[in-house]
């Protein structure tokens, strides 16, 4: 138990921290300012968990809206027939009903998290055999799939969308997702068996003749990440506007998130949380261009990529207060 309080103290105090956080910035922050900061929060869950499979362990996929969408119609299908109900027959007022309508969202998160990973490994067993400019086009595809799938499906309300009842997914549910996100993440790749999916990307073959299950890693990393993009769609999925749409999850969103990972850099956690955030911010600050707008976005992000092609932060890291060396073996005497 000391051991864990040790490794997890500061963990726990950031998690306090963004509890606090999300208490005052909810009752003396202007709502729109709100509304963007839950968006970064959402962001960071999504590249982090992309950049896992993309840049840590070096596969190439191009479907990571595809599985956001399975978590959030997964959660607001869990919504809509029971927690909506439930929650709307409790009696209950004042700190029981946050703390109610908290632990729901937290079900119902994870509940999309899973559905998202069984997808994830689904499609990952297959397409995980190729490599590539295949695996991208593959992941595409399925991606493409899923949001025709869901266009399709009348009882979800097809392409008009789903309209989702409480709980919501404030600052304070957002942000404790985003930071177990990067730690499990960090913790993850920093450990000494995560070293096998940065030797994966270095050179698979190589990978494999001193003995690493190839498959097995690039399953893994899949699984993981589609799992936090799951937990990234039900929380944008019951955000403050309640409403989805299969054209929020196109091939567009996965571009987009494939960007904010290279532009932070492929395989550094720190740089995806600062391009994530700095990519969300960005066309909110332009906005005062109107119509030129997109077209500065695009041109700051085209000066970025020759002037650093590597991205922001290339291999490095910043090191965050959850950072833990892996365990080493000590020399015997």
């Amino acid at each position: 138990m000391k051991v864990f309080w040790q490794n997890n103290m500061a963990l726990l105090v950031v998690l306090l921290v963004v509890a606090a956080a999300g208490f005052g910035f909810q009752r003396h922050l202007d709502p729109y300012y709100y509304k963007i900061l839950v968006d970064v929060g959402i962001a960071i869950i999504l590249v982090v968990s992309l950049n896992l499979i993309n840049g840590i362990t070096g596969q190439f996929s191009l479907g990571h809206a595809g599985f956001m969408a399975v978590g959030a119609y997964a959660s607001a299908a869990l919504s809509v027939l029971a927690a909506g109900p439930w929650l709307n027959g409790l009696a209950l007022g004042g700190a029981q009903k946050m703390v109610v309508e908290f632990v729901a969202l937290g079900v119902i998160v994870i509940v999309g998290g899973v559905a998202a990973a069984l997808a994830g490994f689904v499609v990952g067993m297959p397409a995980l055999r190729l490599r590539g400019d295949y695996l991208a086009i593959a992941t595409l595809g399925f991606g493409e799939i899923i949001r025709i799938v869901f266009q399709n499906t009348e009882q979800l309300g097809g392409a008009r969308g789903i309209s989702i009842p409480p709980p919501r997914s404030d600052f304070t549910g957002v942000y404790v997702c985003a930071v177990l996100c990067v730690a499990f993440i960090w913790r993850l790749v920093h450990s000494v068996k995560g070293k096998s999916f940065f030797a994966i990307r270095e050179d698979e073959f190589a990978a494999a003749t001193v003995g690493i299950d190839t498959t097995k890693y690039k399953v893994i990393a899949f699984v993981l990440g589609s799992f936090f993009a799951g937990v990234a769609g039900a929380l944008f999925a019951h955000s403050a506007t309640g409403y989805i749409t299969p054209a929020q999850f196109d091939a567009v969103k996965s571009i987009e998130l494939v960007v904010m990972v290279v532009l932070g850099g492929l395989g550094s956690i720190s740089g995806s949380i600062i391009a994530a955030a700095a990519l969300t911010l960005l066309p909110e600050i332009l906005r005062g261009f109107a119509e030129y707008r997109l077209v500065v976005y695009s041109l700051l992000l085209v000066l970025v990529m020759l002037t650093r092609p590597q991205g922001l932060m290339g291999m490095k890291e910043i090191k965050l207060p959850w950072h833990r060396q892996p365990y080493q073996h000590k020399p015997v005497a």
